[in-house]
C-alpha cells in the first residue's frame, strides 16, 4: 500500500500560527488563553474548509499544554502535547453531530463531563456539524452548555448557523469563520510546493485558489488532483484542461473582436469554445466577469479587487485602457440582460450569438450617440 497522505491532512496547521486567513480569531482566541479569559462554550461558524475544526483542535492542544510559548502556542513537545499528536489525549474528545445526534448520545456526553481531567487543566469537547442535532437534543445539552464543571470546555462547529436554536447561541461565544482570500490561498498552495519540490506558476495556482472558492481544503484537493494528472510541474495549461476551465485568453480575444466590431470572428470563437463542450451561459457569466474586471482596471485604486495573478492583471490593465467606461457599462447591460433570458429561451445559442453581436456594435453606436 502507498504511504500517500493528502496535503488537507499533511498540511494541517497544528499552531495558531498556521492558520490560513484567520488571523483575528486567533488573536482572540490567544488573548483569552493568554488573560485566563476562556469562555466555557464556543460556536464556531462558517463554510467549509475555512479551519473551524482545525481551529478548534489547536485552542484543545494549546489550552491543556504545560509549557505554552511567549507566542501563545503549544510547546509540541509536553506529555501532553505527544498523547495530543499521537490521537491518544483523554481530554480532547470529538463528536460528530451528524451520526450523535439523538437525546441519549447527549446524555452519554454528559456523563462523561463529570469526570475530572487525569492530566492537564481542562477536558474540551468538540461537536462537529452541531447543527445536525435533534431539538430534543439540543434542549438535553441546555444546561451543561450553561453551568458546566470548571474543567470542561465545549467547541461546537457548524456550516449552518441558522439552523442552532437561540438558547443555544446565547450561551457561546460565536466565531463567524471568513472566506480565505484568494491571494491567501494562492500563497499556502505556492508554500506547499516549495516543500513537495513541485514546480508550480503562479497563474495555475491563483486558477486553483478562484477555483476552491474559499475553502483551503477545496484548494488542498484541487492542488493534489492537479499533480497527479501533471507530475511535478503544474502549469496553467494543465490546470485549465484538467478542471474543464476556459482559458482567460478566449475573453480576451471576444473583447478584442467586440472593439474591431468583428461579429464574423466573435461567432467563430464561440463556435469553438461550444465545440471544446463549454456551456454557453458559464461563457456569459465568465464573459460578465471579465467586462467587470475591465470596469475594475480603469481606475488604479480599484484594481486590487481583482483576484489574479500579475501577468493576468496587467493583461486586464492594458486592454481596459483600449475601452471607454461607457462601453464597458453597456456591454455589462446586454451580458447581464442575456444571463437573465437565458433558461428561458428557446434557442439558448442564438441568445447568446445576438449578445456577441450586440457586443460588437456598441463601439458605433457610442460613437453615434458622440456626433
Amino acid at each position: 500500500m502507498s504511504d500517500f497522505v493528502v496535503s488537507a491532512r499533511k498540511y494541517r496547521p497544528q499552531t495558531f500560527d498556521t492558520v490560513v486567513g484567520q488571523k483575528s480569531i486567533t488573536s482572540t482566541l490567544r488573548n483569552a488563553i493568554k488573560n485566563n479569559h476562556l469562555a466555557q462554550a464556543f460556536l464556531f461558524c462558517g463554510s467549509r474548509g475555512v479551519g473551524k475544526t482545525t481551529s478548534a483542535r489547536i485552542l484543545a492542544k494549546t489550552i491543556n499544554c504545560f509549557n505554552i510559548t511567549e507566542a501563545i502556542e503549544a510547546c509540541d513537545k509536553c506529555e501532553s502535547c505527544a498523547s495530543f499528536n499521537s490521537g491518544a489525549s483523554l481530554n480532547v474528545y470529538e463528536l460528530d453531530g451528524a451520526s450523535n445526534n439523538s437525546v441519549d448520545d447527549i446524555r452519554s456526553l454528559i456523563d462523561q463531563v463529570r469526570i475530572a481531567p487525569q492530566l492537564g487543566t481542562h477536558k474540551v469537547y468538540i461537536i462537529d456539524e452541531v447543527h445536525m442535532l435533534s431539538t430534543s437534543a439540543f434542549n438535553a445539552f441546555l444546561k451543561t452548555l450553561e453551568e458546566p464543571p470548571k474543567h470542561a470546555i465545549f467547541i461546537l462547529a457548524t456550516t449552518e448557523k441558522h439552523k442552532i436554536i437561540p438558547t443555544i447561541l446565547s450561551r457561546c461565544q460565536i466565531f463567524d469563520f471568513s472566506r480565505i482570500k484568494v491571494n491567501d490561498i494562492a500563497d499556502h498552495l505556492a508554500t506547499i510546493a516549495v516543500k513537495e519540490q513541485i514546480s508550480a506558476d503562479t497563474e495555475a495556482l491563483h486558477l486553483i485558489a478562484q477555483k476552491a472558492d474559499g475553502a483551503l481544503r477545496d484548494a488542498l484537493s484541487i492542488f493534489d488532483q492537479i499533480v497527479t494528472f501533471a507530475g511535478n510541474n503544474l502549469t496553467y495549461q494543465s490546470v485549465i484542461d484538467n478542471l474543464n476551465i476556459l482559458d482567460y485568453d478566449y475573453y480576451f480575444r471576444i473583447v478584442d473582436s467586440a472593439q474591431k466590431e468583428d461579429i464574423p470572428n466573435s461567432l467563430l470563437l464561440l463556435n469553438e469554445i461550444i465545440e471544446k463542450g463549454f456551456d454557453p451561459h458559464n461563457f456569459i457569466v465568465g464573459l460578465s466577469d471579465h467586462y467587470r474586471n475591465l470596469l475594475v482596471c480603469k481606475d488604479i485604486r480599484t484594481a486590487k479587487l481583482l483576484e489574479v495573478g500579475e501577468t493576468v492583471e496587467q493583461r486586464y490593465i492594458d486592454q481596459s485602457k483600449l475601452i471607454d467606461g461607457n462601453q464597458l457599462l453597456r456591454a455589462l447591460a446586454v451580458l447581464c440582460k442575456s444571463d437573465v433570458e437565458y433558461k428561458s429561451a428557446k434557442n439558448p445559442r442564438l441568445l447568446v450569438e445576438m449578445a456577441l453581436m450586440q457586443l460588437c456594435s456598441i463601439q458605433k453606436e457610442f460613437e453615434k450617440k458622440k456626433d
